[in-house]
């Protein structure tokens, strides 16, 4: 290759490589932008709901093992359903989403 060929291909990957950043860039600005807003901060909220439904569950059935006065079986096990209920609905979502993003993903332009 000579150097002219060698100088050609380097300014066309410099020029590549800045309309990437700069894409990147818009790109990065986007997802700052949903994400301050509904769907994600729902979204979060849901999640964070479930994580405080399990860990009520876990510290209840602790609490039970150990022994401790005042917590029944009963409550417990409604506290490990109502975090198994949620952590299905948790993963169906997820897998709604999946799918959705797949056939946003397969829609031709």
């Amino acid at each position: 290759m000579s150097a002219p060929s060698i100088q050609a291909a380097l300014s066309q990957m410099q020029s590549l490589a800045t309309q990437a950043s700069g894409q990147a860039a818009k790109g990065q600005h986007l997802t700052t932008a949903v994400g301050q807003g509904g769907f994600a901060s729902e979204l979060q909220s849901s999640i964070q709901r479930i994580n405080r439904l399990q860990q009520n569950a876990n510290t209840k059935l602790e609490a039970f093992q150990a022994g401790e006065p005042g917590v029944a079986l009963n409550d417990v096990m409604v506290d490990m359903q109502k975090a198994s209920v949620g952590f299905q609905m948790g993963v169906q979502v997820r897998n709604r989403l999946v799918t959705a993003y797949k056939d946003i993903m397969n829609m031709q332009v």
